[in-house]
């Protein structure tokens, strides 16, 4: 076993997290650059998982299969968004930001922050002390692992769809009902609400005392995706932007926020129960507050 400052390596992950973060804010920062934001987070995940597991040199089956999934995942992840922001150009999160230091710097810090909360079960999972010589899966690590899988799978098919939706000339001005966007209008953090949550309750196996703190990770992903910078803006902004189309309002109306499931279903569940189950929650609704523009040809849904 190796380890600097501390056994878990938790002081070692943190400082890598900021190394990294601040050598591509630099970067960034200096060439007024979009195109390394989002590679430089999930590169980071990437970098952790492995660093922890070679540090402990224990190699237990289940510290393999653990940090292979968050390889994966983060392989998976940035290499889609930097092949994404090449497509595009250019990052419409940071208009008005990139010249302001400090409001460029405070997204930077909150990256580090996510890579390293979100990182938890990984980085504890990858202890020596929690190495277990034991090629049984547990029945948590089973049900972890199919969770991670699905939501992994469920996050990579949602983020094509809508790409190659995006890419299509002929949808430009029109929102996405393709794929699994008809049975969710957020599919995609879904998916990664699903593979986190999965990533913990693979974990509690070998959590002990305070590893416990692991759960920051679902717990932080999901609260952000709900209530913070996920949801709530995007939602917001889909109303401004089409709240004027009847079509939208209909496919809002039946489609699930986050949860997949068919229409027919959602269209049949009681207003409260979908705001308690199905988090239909009041503050993704602003279409009373969106523009009245009225419906044009190159504005309405497509269908697939």
């Amino acid at each position: 076993m190796v380890y600097v400052f501390e056994p878990t390596n938790l002081a070692l992950c943190a400082i890598v997290t900021v190394g990294m973060q601040l050598s591509f804010f630099i970067v960034a920062a200096t060439c007024k650059f979009d195109k390394v934001t989002d590679f430089a987070g999930g590169t980071n995940f990437v970098v952790l998982a492995l660093l922890t597991l070679f540090m402990a040199q224990t190699y237990e089956v289940h510290q393999i299969v653990a940090t292979a999934l968050v390889v994966l995942w983060g392989i998976r992840l940035s290499g889609y968004l930097l092949y994404r922001i090449i497509k595009i150009g250019e990052d419409k999160r940071f208009d008005g930001n990139r010249e302001n230091i400090i409001r460029f710097a405070i997204f930077w810090i909150f990256q580090a922050v996510w890579v390293f909360t979100v990182s938890l079960p990984v980085i504890i999972n990858n202890t020596a002390k929690n190495a277990v010589v034991d090629v049984t899966f547990s029945v948590l690590q089973i049900i972890g692992t199919v969770l991670f899988c699905l939501g992994l799978l469920i996050e990579t098919i949602a983020d094509f769809q809508k790409f190659a939706f995006r890419n299509n000339p002929d949808n430009a001005g029109k929102f996405c009902d393709a794929g699994v966007w008809k049975w969710s209008r957020h599919p995609n953090y879904f998916g990664e609400i699903l593979l986190w949550w999965g990533m913990f309750i693979y974990s509690t196996s070998i959590l002990d005392g305070w590893e416990w703190v692991a759960v920051l990770s679902p717990v932080f992903i999901t609260f952000i995706l709900l209530f913070g910078s996920g949801m709530p803006l995007l939602e917001a902004g889909s109303d401004k932007k089409y709240g004027g189309l009847d079509s939208y309002r209909a496919y809002k109306s039946q489609t699930s926020p986050l949860i997949i499931m068919p229409p027919s279903i959602y269209r049949s569940i009681p207003g409260l129960l979908k705001c308690l189950f199905c988090l239909e929650l009041p503050f993704y609704n602003s279409l009373d507050k969106a523009g009245s523009a009225e419906p044009n040809e190159e504005s309405e849904i497509v269908r697939s």
